[in-house]
């Protein structure tokens, strides 16, 4: 174990209290710079996830009668806490993630900023009151907590996707089990710490990692006393929790993949769009469900692009995720290594022409060297998968028609980037865009403050904004007179 590793608690948070796993089982977390083991983690068993439950559960009707201003103050407190604390995380996300420790520090950020937003909108859950049509009755509607919610978060951002979900969870009033990625789980039980002394109340939250995900979200999802689940990750799972949720008719919120287009039409300011795209694209090295999957490029400025694009990929500095010079860290492990290298050599074979990178690294680590390819055939994979690394497929089009058409090919609709100088045509292309949320000229979306989501297969409902607070709660509607 490391020594920035040997800090934390690493055992389940359920109820309050640090316990090891009923089975006594534990889970290595490795370094994916490295491929060493820095901890190990408790490994939760269906009696500990029905622990948590039973907690959660028990918590709920003090936590939801807890006045709001005061559920507020805790969640500006675990903002206060993870912002002292910033340095640190960001140096655990680097070293069980392996993502650059600038991009790290950018997570830390975006991740208190969840709790700080949240605990503001805490006091505005406000309901309203009108007089029906037919003057018989006052329509009266209030929100109240959903209820016990499960929260199961991804490796990718550890420390954002647990508290874009347990920050509105809080807010409204809800009692949660969050079940972070195995990959990562060390940051998550980092958060329990920093709740714990802000003073959330126990069993409010409760963190449990296990190696039977499937079985433990079936497990919980069966408990009638869980009315929520909060999802982030791929469709293909999505689509099974979402099977599952239905058994028991529980609502969802499910944040899934995304193929990103990213736009540049032939009136865009080309360094703008290449500083843009680096943004996009290289973000988290890639690993991201925003990344900029596919480059369609105007013809007229394809080639400029191109080249600019290529020379900045080509420059970045590869290596150890927590090294200060560090610009792109390597992917998360080998099964994510061997599925990039395998779209880059389909896309080749098909007549892609490399323009960057291309190749592992030859070094210790899960590595793959920042790609650029351009001339990409239509029925390359890398243009319909999710690539969820550092490679940019670049295809030329001609008009705009032909470039939304391009666009929305694709069964996924998370995000998607476009550039241009023409306002008028920016604003007409985002509209028949079908995606969730657009960056125009901008190679960033993600806000606290904005309803993060797609369409399509890319997910249901909303995480952030006023939107993220009322998928953790349930619209009562009181009719009377007086």
């Amino acid at each position: 174990m490391t020594t920035e590793a040997s800090k934390l608690s690493t055992d389940l948070y359920i109820d309050g209290a640090w316990r090891a796993s009923t089975s006594g089982r534990r889970i290595d977390v490795l370094d994916p710079s490295t491929e060493q083991v820095i901890a190990s983690v408790a490994d939760a068993t269906l009696d500990d996830a029905a622990a948590a439950v039973d907690a959660a559960a028990r918590a709920a009707a003090g936590w939801a009668a807890t006045p709001t201003r005061q559920r507020g103050e805790i969640l500006r407190r675990c903002y206060e806490l993870m912002v002292r604390d910033a340095d640190s995380l960001a140096r655990l996300i680097s070293m069980e993630n392996g993502k650059a420790l600038a991009d790290a520090r950018g997570e830390v950020a975006y991740a208190a900023e969840f709790f700080r937003w949240f605990s503001e909108e805490a006091v505005r859950i406000n309901g309203d009151i009108s007089v029906s049509p037919s003057g018989a009755s006052r329509i009266i509607v209030q929100y109240q907590p959903i209820g016990v919610a499960l929260l199961i978060t991804p490796w990718n951002f550890p420390a954002a996707m647990a508290t874009r979900k347990i920050a509105p969870a809080l807010a409204a009033g809800c009692t949660c089990i969050l079940k972070p990625a195995t990959e990562t789980p060390l940051t998550a039980y980092a958060i329990a710490r920093l709740l714990e002394e802000a003073g959330v109340p126990a069993g409010v939250v409760n963190v449990l990692t296990t190696s039977s995900a499937g079985k433990f979200a079936n497990a919980v999802l069966d408990d009638p006393r869980v009315r929520k689940l909060s999802f982030t990750g791929s469709t293909e799972v999505g689509r099974v929790l979402l099977r599952k949720a239905a058994d028991s008719v529980i609502s969802c919120s499910m944040e899934l993949g995304g193929n990103a287009p990213f736009v540049v039409f032939d009136d865009a300011d080309i360094d703008a769009a290449v500083e843009g795209a680096m943004i996009a694209k290289m973000r988290n090295g890639g690993e991201a469900c925003t990344a900029a999957n596919r480059f369609y490029v105007q013809r007229g400025v394809v080639e400029a692009f191109s080249a600019r694009f290529a020379a900045r990929m080509a420059e970045l500095k590869t290596g150890d995720g927590v090294a200060a010079d560090t610009q792109c860290g390597p992917l998360v492990n080998a099964g994510a290594v061997d599925k990039v290298a395998s779209l880059v050599d389909d896309a080749v074979a098909k007549g892609a022409r490399i323009r960057a990178g291309g190749k592992r690294l030859d070094r210790r680590g899960y590595f793959f060297a920042p790609t650029v390819l351009v001339d990409v055939p239509a029925d390359a994979d890398l243009l319909a998968e999710e690539i969820f690394g550092p490679v940019a497929p670049i295809v030329a089009f001609d008009t705009e028609d032909e470039a939304v058409a391009q666009a929305n090919a694709t069964e996924y609709g998370l995000v998607a980037y476009v550039y241009t100088r023409d306002l008028a045509r920016g604003m007409r292309v985002s509209e028949r865009i079908e995606s969730g949320m657009i960056a125009l000229n901008r190679g960033l979306v993600s806000d606290p403050a904005a309803p993060f989501g797609g369409v399509k297969q890319s997910g249901l409902g909303r995480e952030g904004a006023h939107h993220g607070l009322l998928e953790f709660m349930e619209a009562k509607y009181i009719s009377t007179n007086w």
